[in-house]
């Protein structure tokens, strides 16, 4: 990590789950970090949770990443006030509420879509924007995909909603970008972390109480991911990397 020491890292959804910790062990391991959340009051506690000598490199910034504009304003204060991104952790996400075939849905799933997929592309757009302007030809992008952006297991009674299908456009999405940057002659990296069931809040607990043992990763296990993505040599990266608990079926 020693390469990456006191440089920005700029993590979305960060106001809890895996985003915060992937903000906490980037802070630890001597990283500057931008948090995006929708909530700033939890931004605030996830930088008062820190210790001490580690708050200052923390920077937490209130962005919708379904809101194009906001993403934009957030991107331009970071290269502004510190210098710009280098490694981009795209984890905000959404599960959707209604099924596809609910009545009177549409703005649900546009939410899962326009988060989940096109806050992506956004969020990726910027930063690679911010590293070329720089001449950075070193960055990292980072995407937070799912076991569902593979394949589509049968959860009855639980079902994938609009989740899964905006997670395999984030699979494709990764090749595309992962072309992109090949075609315009950058070391760029990008890398989509796919685990498994995590224990976070986009779980609903009504899922958790019906299904007692079924086993789930830790928010810290996926950041662990994160930054061994990230700390490769140069000549190595890591396109995909599929994650799951012990004991998972699926």
């Amino acid at each position: 990590m020693d390469r990456w020491l006191n440089r920005v890292a700029v993590v979305t959804g960060a106001s809890s789950g895996i985003g915060s910790a992937c903000c906490k062990d980037l802070v630890a391991k001597g990283m500057v970090v931008v948090g995006l959340a929708r909530r700033e009051e939890r931004l605030q506690e996830l930088k008062a949770s820190l210790p001490k000598d580690q708050q200052s490199r923390f920077h937490g910034r209130k962005c919708d990443v379904s809101v194009e504009q906001q993403v934009i304003e957030a991107f331009a204060w970071i290269d502004k006030t510190l210098g710009g991104a280098d490694v981009l952790v795209n984890n905000a996400g959404i599960a959707g509420k209604l099924q596809i075939t609910d009545p009177d849905n549409a703005a649900d799933l546009r939410a899962v879509l326009d988060t989940n997929v096109l806050g992506v592309s956004w969020c990726t757009r910027e930063a690679f924007r911010s590293l070329q302007s720089r001449k950075v030809n070193d960055g990292h992008v980072v995407i937070i995909n799912s076991i569902a952006g593979h394949i589509v297991p049968v959860m009855p009674g639980v079902g994938f909603k609009m989740y899964a299908p905006s997670k395999h456009a984030v699979t494709a999405l990764t090749e595309v970008l992962r072309q992109e940057f090949q075609q315009k002659k950058t070391a760029t990296k990008i890398t989509s972390i796919s685990p498994g069931a995590v224990d976070t809040e986009i779980i609903d607990d009504k899922i958790k109480e019906a299904m007692p043992d079924f086993p789930m990763l830790r928010a810290e296990n996926v950041a662990d991911a994160v930054t061994y993505c990230i700390q490769t040599p140069p000549n190595v990266q890591i396109h995909e990397l599929t994650i799951k608990p012990v004991g998972e079926l699926l």
